[in-house]
């Protein structure tokens, strides 16, 4: 099968890995007929979520609202500090974040930027959403709540959600997943996860997928943005459905 020219380009979380994001899109080098998607969760964590945020929003890209984004906003509702919330943001990677922001006003305008972007894209064959959708609800009655956090009922899904659309993630490192290892993209029953933990010491991989020429970039941030560019079918992992849930309470376990 030939090359597909016009490509479909979805990067998993960045977390604030600017240096890192930089170096992946110079080696996917979209064009501008090329399509491509954020997952979400572009703050947090490293220390560049200002300048990440500020790339996207300024770009010809989709992005969507991960949990990471939700968490911000909660933070700070109509522009103002609401504590609460703020502790919890702070508490799950925020504070690299507000330090990455020496600008108050751009900080508002990301906020209203966040406010804007979708919680999901259905593009035909393919549907993308930041962490996944409840097996056991319908589709419209599914919230944020859903669509940005959930993780193990999705994955454990023993038949697709949707009978003709793949599902594409982020969120949930794929490592977290069996028999999943650092930089591999995890894949179930109608679902493919490309969060490889950029973040993570353990892994480090910032992944792009070029999905419809099977191809996948991936740049390791603390590796000195090593790149690497694989066949899809060399770099993932199927998930067994029913062992997502025992291995994940075995991780949480102390």
């Amino acid at each position: 099968m030939g090359e597909v020219s016009q490509r479909r380009i979805i990067i998993g979380d960045v977390h604030g890995h600017y240096d890192g994001l930089m170096a992946l899109l110079e080696a996917i080098a979209p064009n501008t007929d090329d399509q491509v998607y954020f997952l979400g969760d572009l703050i947090d964590r490293g220390s560049a979520s200002a300048q990440v945020v500020d790339f996207v929003c300024n770009s010809p890209y989709s992005c969507l609202l991960g949990n990471h984004e939700q968490l911000m906003l909660e933070a700070f509702p109509n522009g103002r500090i609401y504590t609460p919330a703020l502790q919890a943001w702070l508490y799950s990677g925020g504070k690299s974040t507000v330090a990455s922001y020496g600008d108050a006003g751009i900080l508002i305008e990301h906020l209203d930027w966040f406010r804007t972007l979708p919680l999901y894209l259905d593009l035909g064959d393919v549907w993308l959403v930041h962490a996944g959708i409840d097996p056991h609800k319908p589709l419209h009655t599914q919230t944020a709540q859903e669509f940005c956090w959930i993780r193990d009922d999705f994955h454990s899904i023993a038949q697709p959600y949707f009978p003709d659309k793949l599902i594409i993630t982020g969120h949930t490192i794929t490592f977290t997943l069996p028999n999943v290892t650092p930089g591999e993209i995890a894949q179930g029953c109608g679902w493919l996860d490309i969060d490889t933990g950029a973040y993570h010491p353990k892994s480090g991989w910032l992944t792009g997928l070029d999905l419809y020429n099977r191809r996948v970039y991936q740049v390791n941030v603390y590796r000195d943005n090593l790149l690497r560019v694989l066949p899809f079918d060399e770099v993932v992992k199927q998930v067994e459905p029913q062992q997502v849930c025992s291995y994940r309470q075995a991780l949480r376990t102390p």
